[in-house]
C-alpha cells in the first residue's frame, strides 16, 4: 500500500523550509510501524508534511517509509527525537532509519568528460533553484568545459586519466572528494571506475547511462540501436556498483524513433532524455526520495 500526502512546501529559491526534516524507515514489515512513527513525531510536536509508505508483502515482507515533517527549533530537538526513534523503531521493531535536517543541501561532485549536455543541464537547474544541492566541484578528465563551469561559479578540476592504470587519477579524485561531498554524479563521465574507487569513495555514485538498460550495455549504444532498428531509445540513471552498468536503477525514460532516423538523430534525441532522467534522479536522491534495497530501489517521486 502507498499513502501519499501533498509534497512538502518549498521556498522561492526551491529549497525546503528551514525547520523541515526527512525520516527514512526500512526493514521487516509489522503491524504498528506507521503508528509508532507518527506517535513519536507527534509527541515532539512535529507536523507531518508528507508521508509515503510501501510494503512489498504485508505478510512478512519488507517495509519502506519516507516522512517529511516540520518542527520548531529542529536542530535542538534532533538528539531527543533520535533517542525516541531508537527506542521505538530500532529496539521495538528492529528497523533501520535515517533522520536528516533538509535545510542543509547535500553536497555533490559532478564528473564529466567532453560531452557537456548533462553537466550543463544540472548546473543550469541548480542555478535556477530547481536542484536543492550544493555543487562542491566539477571534475573532468578533459579541460574542454572548464570555462563554462567556472561561469557558474563552480570550482573546476582537470584530472587527466589516460591508459589502463587509473590509480593516480583516482587517488587525486579521492583526495578532492574526501569529506567534501555527500554524493557523486557521473554526467557522461566516459571512464570506468575501478572497484577500489567505488569501495573507497564512501558516498553514493549516480550514473547516467545512454541506453535503456539492461539492453545495449557498454559503449556505442545508439549505433547498436540503429543496427537493430529499434523504435525506442532511452536513458537510465542508476547507482554505481562494482558491476558495470548493473547498479540499482533510479529512473528511466524513452523517446520514440523511426526507421528514418540516423544514428546522429538518435544521439540528439537521446541526449534530451538523458538530461531529463539524470536531473530527476539527482533531485530525488537529494530529497531522500530513493531507498535502496539490495539491487532494487523504492522511489517516492
Amino acid at each position: 500500500m502507498t499513502l501519499t500526502h501533498d509534497a512538502p512546501a518549498r521556498t522561492a529559491t526551491g529549497k525546503p523550509p528551514a525547520q523541515q526534516a526527512s525520516l527514512i524507515v526500512q526493514g521487516a514489515d509489522a503491524t504498528g510501524i506507521v503508528a509508532a512513527v507518527t506517535s513519536v513525531l507527534s509527541s515532539h510536536g512535529a507536523n507531518i508534511v508528507s508521508l509515503d509508505q510501501y510494503s512489498d508483502n504485508p505478510q512478512g515482507g519488507a517495509f519502506f517509509q519516507r516522512t517529511v515533517f516540520g518542527l520548531d527549533a529542529l536542530q535542538a530537538a534532533l538528539p531527543a527525537l533520535r533517542a525516541d526513534l531508537d527506542k521505538r523503531l530500532v529496539e521495538g521493531f528492529g528497523l533501520d532509519y535515517t533522520l536528516r535536517a533538509m535545510s542543509a543541501p547535500k553536497r555533490v561532485a559532478i564528473f564529466a568528460s567532453k560531452s557537456d549536455h548533462c553537466l550543463l543541464d544540472l548546473l543550469w537547474r541548480h542555478r535556477r533553484g530547481q536542484l536543492p544541492v550544493t555543487v562542491a566541484m566539477v571534475i573532468s578528465n578533459h579541460p574542454d568545459v572548464a570555462e563554462e563551469v567556472r561561469g557558474f561559479g563552480i570550482p573546476f578540476f582537470h584530472v587527466p586519466c589516460q591508459g589502463a592504470d587509473k590509480s593516480a587519477a583516482e587517488g587525486e579524485h579521492l583526495r578532492l572528494l574526501k569529506g567534501n561531498v555527500d554524493f557523486v554524479v557521473l554526467a557522461r563521465y566516459m571512464q570506468i571506475l575501478s572497484g577500489d574507487f567505488v569501495e573507497n569513495v564512501g558516498v553514493p555514485i549516480i550514473n547516467i547511462h545512454h541506453s535503456f538498460l539492461p539492453a545495449f550495455i557498454g559503449a556505442g549504444p545508439y549505433a547498436k540501436a540503429k543496427e537493430r532498428g529499434v523504435k525506442l531509445v532511452g536513458a537510465t540513471a542508476h547507482y554505481v556498483t562494482q558491476d558495470l552498468d548493473e547498479g540499482p536503477i533510479i529512473e528511466q525514460d524513452v523517446v520514440r524513433v523511426s526507421h528514418g532516423d540516423t544514428a546522429a538523430d538518435l544521439t540528439r534525441r537521446g541526449a534530451d532524455v538523458e538530461r531529463a532522467v539524470l536531473s530527476r534522479a539527482v533531485l530525488w536522491h537529494a530529497e531522500d526520495r530513493v531507498i535502496r534495497d539490495g539491487n532494487h530501489t523504492i522511489v517516492f517521486a
